[in-house]
């Protein structure tokens, strides 16, 4: 069809007239071209269904009614098209409302419902994104029909939504139709909320145990796939009401397995904060206890087994959460005592016919028990349980060598797991019960282990597990959790448990393991490094403040120490421990060195000074407080300070140069106000960093350090500035002007302190609204009035040095200068005096006139008056017979046979000429000559 459109002006003027292109739209379809590759879908107005169910004359037509649902079931049996989804959905709604009064409407419910199940279909690709909201909201109508009171009708709607996740694909395609994407049902669902009403119509199907299950079913399947879904179920508090109905009565054993895995989806793509506040109440954890009895008791199956260790997992969860009533329901009572099992004999009846089969199964519930025991133990009313249930004895049950399993133990590789596993678990639970530590003997049973971990027994670990990474073939993770385990019980600095510890030889048997793992360099692994920081800070902890165990640590430690101290800076940055290596180093150089003055003497005779500087000068930032700290403890020693002075670093750096230059940086880093030649900005307030400008003066009780006061513990100014002290501030060698600047302040450190913490009593009085006495008045000002005064005057000091060195800087310069005229002065000299050379040797008349002004000279010199018996020497020599060169020079070869040819040697330096022969060659006469001149010369 043409369409043409005229336009006219006014009056009888006539436009031309356009015509406008028709927009035209072939549609060939494949039955058009005689091939059908599906079937086509009949035409069928679903309005015209939806009147006759709804209108009041034709409403109570059963028959024809289902007769209509027949066909429009058969008609859509390949899948429900997006554009006709509104209508469908009213026929379902005018369904469900129908089943209330007539039961037969609900076959034909459930086989409109059957067709939810398969993929919706769509003419064109835009039609997914444009039906989005339709079909959001059929899906969620879908949800509401479990309103229905009908078992078949509730199971069909849970098979169908199940569906969505399996899709069946139908066999006949529909002509001119495409099925949507498979995952498009599931984000419609995501966006519907059909999770949280399928939670919410639990409540009624209490007595309905079939329908239940299907909707558990139904439920898994969403929370397995989405995390928009477990958040929706968790709003609906689905974690509570499953788990406090996990002891219901279930036939099928079917509702604790589905209802533990929905739990274990929630805990994975939900928040698990949330879930466990759900479960964190008694009727959830009683119910858990029972099914987690029932299963470790009765069960025997290998499904059985499994389910009671995700039970177990979920306990462990639950007991994460602080507010969980594990202990006041008795929950946590019964775990720990099948942690203990068989390690400790009890007559417990739960446990009297208790077996362990040593399958996969009970050995992962070891584990998940001897994890629980270290969630349990951040609970601190736990640990009286653990002294009842006699934890560290079942755990110290692991603590021995691994001897060749029994036939009915656990294997090798099992038994290895389990004790390094013990051994971990103990490194966080025994520094609880130091008491039951000490009463099983652990320093004892650690020790005889570490013995055997550097034995050579033919051992060979398997290294399987988590803990026994890079143990295979060795007993290095044994040695590794061992030394862990002694690690946190010596940390607590107990003196019984210490003192034990030191009397069985401990410092030396450490050594001795240290000194074997740093002889051997090719060791440069995470746990070789492990090891060895470990050890080091076990004997820190042994040897502080106490001499005698600084004496057992002696020279063999420090050699230790110096090989450690020998590392490459750029090892620091590999990522694999060497940065908590060094660190520990220095604690022990602080701990097991300082203050034992034969132990200083040897560390000095190695050179333990110099390493520790050239650590301080090449180190990351982070250690320079620890290095310093070390350094000011050796101080006291008065044999130090020769050794910091004689230090040199790179490009000949001195100790005081180092020290001035971390000063500089640590300013820097502070935010200390400095010009651009490190002087003084602010008199009044010479020291204060950024931060603490930026704060407010607080009111702070009497028994808290202020901010003044704690800046000399937060940075290293006041430790460089005791070393100084220690070195002295004169005399020190390789510090330029710049340095000497910063030296002025380094060097009043103290009184900038003293008159910063005054003046913040100062502020903190006039915060709080008080005013002190007139004398205290006076006081605070001649205090703050000194401080700036020193203040000024530091500032005057450092113009002085550098008005100094401006002044040196120009005389050097003009030396310079000088030097450079007087060369050039020289050089136009030596080039005059050239030039009157050549002139003489060249003019006849130019050297006459020399002369004559040389006679001249030398007459005029002479004394008018001579004396009688003066001698007169005559200037001229009569012998003398001087020829002076003219233009032309007439050169004379020497005859041949003098020179002895072309081809004679011409060694002249070498050899003499002979009166008769070539002047080159040597003959009988010269050579006695020689010998006689030779001979003749005295040598004294």
């Amino acid at each position: 069809m043409l369409n043409a459109s005229a336009s006219f002006t006014v009056g009888t003027k006539v436009e031309s007239r356009k015509q406008v292109a028709p927009v035209v739209k072939h549609i060939i379809t494949d039955s058009d071209l005689g091939i059908r590759e599906g079937v086509p879908l009949k035409a069928l107005e679903l309005s015209h269904v939806t009147r006759l169910i709804e209108d009041p004359y034709s409403c109570n037509l059963k028959e024809r009614h289902l007769i209509v649902l027949k066909k429009v079931v058969k008609t859509y049996q390949n899948g429900i098209p997006l554009k006709d989804l509104v209508e469908f959905f009213k026929i379902l709604n005018l369904c469900a409302e129908k089943v209330k009064e007539h039961p037969d409407y609900i076959f034909p419910l459930c086989e409109l419902l059957k067709l939810c199940g398969l993929p919706f279909l769509k003419e064109r690709s835009s039609e997914e994104t444009t039906f989005v909201q339709i079909v959001t909201e059929s899906i969620s109508q879908m949800g509401f029909l479990m309103r229905v009171p009908s078992n078949q009708v509730r199971i069909q709607i849970c098979d169908s939504i199940i569906s969505f996740y399996k899709p069946k694909i139908s066999k006949q395609h529909v002509e001119g139709f495409l099925p949507t994407n498979p995952s498009y049902k599931v984000q419609m669902a995501e966006q519907s909320g059909l999770a949280e009403t399928l939670v919410l119509s639990l409540a009624l199907l209490e007595n309905q145990f079939e329908v239940k299950l299907r909707v558990l079913q139904a439920l898994q399947m969403l929370s397995g796939s989405s995390e928009i879904n477990c958040s929706l179920m968790l709003k609906a508090e689905v974690a509570s009401k499953l788990c406090s109905r996990l002891n219901d009565r279930d036939p099928s054993g079917e509702l604790l397995f589905l209802s533990s895995e929905i739990l274990w989806n929630l805990l994975e793509k939900g928040c698990k904060e949330e879930v466990t506040s759900q479960l964190c109440n008694l009727d959830c954890i009683n119910a858990l206890k029972e099914v987690f009895l029932n299963q470790l008791l009765n069960g025997f199956r290998h499904y059985d087994l499994q389910l009671r260790n995700d039970l177990l997992v979920i306990a462990t969860v639950i007991t994460e959460n602080p507010k969980a009533p594990m202990i006041e329901s008795g929950f946590a009572k019964q775990l720990i005592l099948f942690a203990t099992f068989p390690e400790v004999k009890s007559h417990n009846p739960l446990v009297r016919s208790l077996k362990l089969s040593f399958k996969n199964e009970d050995f992962e519930m070891k584990k998940l028990l001897f994890n629980l025991l270290v969630v349990m133990s951040k609970d601190l009313s736990a640990i009286q349980l653990f002294t009842e249930g006699k934890v560290l004895l079942s755990l110290f049950h692991y603590v021995k060598p691994n001897d060749k399993p029994g036939p009915r133990d656990w294997s090798a590789a099992q038994y290895e797991e389990l004790q390094l596993h013990a051994l971990a678990t103990l490194a966080t639970v025994a520094p609880l019960l130091i008491d039951d530590y000490m009463t099983c003997q652990g320093n004892t049973r650690l020790l005889l282990l570490l013995e055997w971990c550097v034995s050579q027994d033919a051992f060979f670990g398997q290294g399987n597990s988590f803990h026994g990474t890079g143990g295979r073939g060795n007993k290095k993770s044994q040695m590794r959790y061992c030394l862990r385990l002694l690690r946190s019980v010596v940390s607590l600095s107990d003196e019984t448990v210490n003192h034990d510890l030191c009397d069985q030889g401990a410092l030396d048997q450490l050594l001795g393991i240290l000194k074997k793992t740093v002889g051997d360099s090719q060791e440069e692994d995470t746990i070789s490094l492990e090891i060895k920081t470990d050890i080091l800070l076990i004997a820190s902890t042994l040897c502080e403040n106490d001499l005698h165990r600084k004496e057992l640590f002696g020279s063999g430690g420090v050699e230790i120490i110096i090989t450690l101290l020998k590392m490459d800076p750029a090892k620091f940055y590999s990522g694999l421990g060497h940065n908590r290596l060094i660190l520990s180093t220095v604690d022990s150089i602080w701990s097991c060195i300082v203050g034992c003055y034969t132990t200083e003497d040897f560390f000095l005779e190695k050179g333990g000074i110099f390493l520790l500087l050239d650590l301080l000068a090449s180190c990351p930032k982070t250690m320079h407080n620890v290095i310093l700290g070390t350094l000011l403890e050796f101080c006291d020693n008065p044999k130090i300070i020769s050794h910091i002075n004689a230090w040199r670093g790179k490009k000949d750096m001195t100790a005081a140069v180092l020290l001035v230059r971390l000063w500089r940086e640590e300013e820097n880093e502070l935010g200390v106000r400095r010009d651009e030649h490190g002087r003084i900005v602010d008199a009044k307030k010479p020291l204060l960093c950024s931060y603490q400008e930026e704060e407010k003066v607080v009111s702070l009780p009497a028994n808290s350090a202020s901010a003044a006061v704690m800046d000399v513990s937060e940075n290293m100014r006041a430790k460089i500035f005791s070393v100084f002290c220690k070195l002295g501030f004169e005399d020190l060698a390789g510090l330029t002007t710049e340095d000497y600047v910063t030296l002025a302040i380094i060097s009043r450190y103290l009184d900038f302190k003293l008159g910063e913490v005054w003046n913040e009593i100062s502020r903190e009085l006039e915060e709080e609204g008080l005013r002190p006495v007139t004398p205290d008045v006076e006081a605070l000002e001649s205090i703050a009035k000194a401080a700036e005064d020193v203040g000024r005057k530091v500032a005057t000091l450092q113009a002085d040095m550098l008005e100094n060195q401006q002044q040196q800087d120009l005389q050097d310069e003009k030396r310079i200068y000088t030097e450079i005229q007087m060369n050039h002065q020289q050089y136009e000299l030596t080039n005059k005096s050239w030039d009157a050379y050549v002139a003489r040797t060249s003019n006849y008349e130019i050297l006459k006139d020399a002369k004559s002004l040389q006679v001249k000279a030398i007459e005029s010199s002479k004394p008018k008056m001579r004396q009688q018996d003066a001698v007169f020497h005559p200037i001229q020599d009569t012998g003398l017979h001087t020829n002076f060169c003219g233009r032309l020079v007439t050169v004379d070869s020497t005859p041949a046979q003098l020179t002895g040819g072309p081809l004679a040697n011409t060694d002249l330096a070498l050899e003499q000429v002979s009166i008769r022969g070539g002047a080159l060659q040597k003959t009988k006469a010269a050579k006695e000559m020689e010998q006689y001149q030779m001979g003749s010369i005295s040598v004294k």
